[in-house]
């Protein structure tokens, strides 16, 4: 990314939104808030594929209540999400939240407002404020248009700042994909906060993931962008995975292996997308910035494989490493996954 909008930067825990800091990484484990031990194993698996930031329901006060003890296991920040319950927030701040996510004019009375702000402010927590379709006053807003959607996150903005309170983390989000990009240029434009970017209730993992690459890597590319979630129905962990893909293409993650791979054709003489799969499977919580090429025949192959820190180029009778843009050596069909994971220790 050449260019990134200038945003404040806020604290969330032991990691940044905003400003300098790097583009993070979100996602919501599936499970009750109030298992912990199924939580806790949730957020281990994406804190091993590298999630930075773990955001958790909040539909009760035991489910604030559990989040003392769910920290004590876990080395990522968490994010409290309550809609309604003043209470909740407050418990939820008081158990070691680092942020929380609340639409402060869902809650009604203005001395409630005030006392999560305080709290906020004397713990040094921040808010997220999260809009989307399913969230504004259809009295106000009959239609979730990008206007809509911008002019109530300012709704619930203002309450904030009148209180002196700006550590402040917006979302506009949508379930269509051409809504959500609107609305986060609108709202690009109109304040410096940082924004969390996200296709909400984007569907299964087919559709999300192309919703979610179209969408936030859309605004990615325009500079648009401090933290993102993949919302997907499904694994909590598939949405890290997502995730980091996305912001692998514009070089926002760059400690995960590339890979550069054919899509198979007639002319290939090894299962490419067979071989491709297992050693995705086998690297992809590798932390190491290094681009692998694993392509099927003699056309494209050596130009690919040469243009990566290690590659394949793949025949009938055996294939070629190429390593640093230069022939290395030649193996057989079946020395390609073992070579190419002795390659890669050495980065």
């Amino acid at each position: 990314m050449n260019f990134r909008r200038k945003s404040r930067k806020v604290r969330i825990g032991s990691t940044y939104i905003g400003g300098d800091a790097p583009i993070t990484v979100q996602t919501m484990p599936t499970s009750k808030t109030t298992n912990i031990k199924e939580t806790v194993d949730i957020i281990k698996k994406c804190e091993e594929a590298g999630v930075d930031i773990v955001r958790l329901g909040m539909p009760d006060i035991e489910s604030a209540r559990a989040i003392k003890e769910i920290k004590r296991h876990v080395n990522v920040p968490i994010v409290a999400d309550i809609h309604f319950d003043y209470k909740i927030a407050l418990e939820a701040i008081k158990s070691g939240a680092d942020k929380i996510r609340l639409n402060p004019g869902n809650i009604k009375e203005k001395w409630k407002v005030e006392e999560v702000v305080r709290a906020c402010k004397d713990n040094g927590i921040p808010i997220r404020i999260g809009v989307n379709a399913g969230s504004i006053d259809r009295s106000k807003y009959p239609s979730p248009t990008p206007e809509a959607l911008v002019a109530s996150a300012f709704e619930h903005v203002r309450i904030l700042e009148d209180l002196g309170f700006f550590d402040i983390v917006i979302s506009v989000k949508h379930n269509d994909v051409i809504t959500m990009i609107e609305s986060y240029r609108m709202i690009a434009k109109m304040c410096d906060y940082p924004l969390h970017l996200g296709v909400t209730e984007a569907g299964t993992e087919f559709k999300s993931t192309i919703k979610s690459a179209i969408g936030v890597g859309t605004l990615l590319a325009e500079g648009i962008g401090d933290t993102i979630r993949v919302s997907l129905t499904g694994d909590s962990v598939k949405e890290v995975e997502i995730g980091i893909a996305i912001l692998q293409q514009f070089g926002c993650k760059p400690t995960y292996v590339d890979i550069v791979s054919c899509p198979m054709c007639a002319r290939a003489d090894v299962n490419i997308i067979e071989l491709t799969n297992k050693f995705e499977q086998l690297t992809k919580n590798m932390k190491k910035k290094v681009k692998v090429a694993i392509m099927g025949c003699v056309v494209n192959g050596p130009g690919e494989s040469m243009d990566a820190d290690v590659g394949v180029s793949c025949g009938k009778s055996g294939s070629v490493v190429y390593k640093g843009g230069k022939l290395y050596k030649r193996i057989n069909n079946d020395e390609i996954i073992d070579t190419l994971l002795e390659e890669l220790e050495k980065f």
